[in-house]
């Protein structure tokens, strides 16, 4: 694969600010469950929500065209691309998906495997040539982002969901703040510049600490694997927070949220399907798989991240294997 050339723009930097204000990838992952769990509770609450959130994907049908045979979420194995979306659009600029997760789940296997997909891995977007992956959602919207998704691990999405990264953070507002073992002392800003301390211990953090928690990095001697640790923590105690009898007095504030900040092509009864199949679904039933590659900066200062070869390929017959797609013959569609 090139390594593409490309000119820095100078709207890029005005909208550094605005990009740094990213989903994570398990947060992300832990708002779209909270959907299909909040759809299992209420007839009425769930047929509002649905309305509210659904919204089909332009010029496809019923199934992807990976697919020979539609998909049923009760019987068979699926998949879902998970899309943060930071909507900083202008004249200029389309915006970014600044999150890219792919989650397949496997019914008889009662399992999960989650994958994030870099935003600045450098990938082939059909029809526009080599760029870095966020760059897909500019160009066509959340179709393009499944496309190239579909294009770069030759398997089918089935469904989509993307998140506005503010429902999480009234997520956790609304059910009162999640509570995590902080493992050392530390401070961190949040895009606006507001500065939030951490202390070794016990913390109930509110929303917007709660982002900045799970996202923090450089100060972590661990780096991503820090991270990731701290991002697990966020969710474990939203899970917590959302199986309380409690939250089920807050279901109202709740739906309101997601019927905001989340739009799927999940209709209701596919929701309600995958509620009843998966309803003892928790942590341990998810396997996070890892894209390796290299970083690379280009002369004139573009970072990309380079996948490895032999990553994607490996990725690729783990993800087909789990949706019981046969590994022997490549995919006849051709982009």
């Amino acid at each position: 694969m090139n390594k593409k050339e490309t000119a820095p723009l100078d709207r890029r930097r005005i909208n550094k600010k605005k990009r740094r204000r990213r989903l994570l990838l398990t947060l992300l992952l832990t708002l779209f469950l909270t959907v299909l769990s909040t759809l299992g509770y209420f007839t009425f609450k769930t047929y509002q929500v649905a309305s509210d959130s659904f919204s089909d994907i332009d010029g496809r049908q019923e199934k992807s065209e990976l697919r020979e045979e539609p998909v049923y979420v009760s019987s068979d194995p699926f998949s879902i691309l998970l899309l943060g979306v930071e909507n900083y659009s202008d004249e200029y600029d389309a915006g970014r998906s600044d999150t890219i997760l792919v989650a397949t789940f496997n019914p008889d296997k009662q399992s999960m495997k989650l994958l994030s997909i870099p935003r600045d891995t450098l990938v082939e977007i059909p029809d526009e040539g080599e760029d870095k992956i966020n760059h897909s959602f500019g160009v066509g919207g959340k179709e393009k982002v499944i496309e190239t998704v579909e294009h770069f691990l030759d398997i089918p999405i089935d469904y989509y969901a993307t998140v506005n990264f503010k429902g999480f953070i009234n997520i956790v507002d609304i059910v009162g703040g999640v509570t995590v073992d902080v493992p050392f002392s530390f401070n961190d800003i949040n895009s606006e510049w507001d500065r939030f301390f951490f202390e070794e211990g016990e913390q109930t953090l509110q929303g917007e600490e709660a982002l900045v928690y799970a996202r923090m990095r450089k100060k972590d001697p661990r780096g991503d694997f820090g991270r990731n640790y701290r991002q697990r923590q966020i969710v474990s105690g939203l899970i917590d927070k959302m199986s309380s009898p409690a939250t089920l007095l807050k279901i109202d504030d709740i739906a309101d949220e997601i019927g905001k900040n989340i739009e799927t092509n999940m209709r209701i009864k596919e929701a309600l399907a995958f509620r009843k199949k998966y309803s003892d679904f928790n942590s341990s039933m998810i396997q996070q798989l890892e894209l390796k590659g290299e970083d690379y900066n280009n002369s004139y200062g573009t970072y990309y991240y380079i996948p490895n070869e032999e990553s994607v390929e490996e990725l690729k017959y783990t993800l087909k294997e789990h949706l019981e797609l046969s590994n022997e013959v490549e995919a006849e569609t051709s982009y």
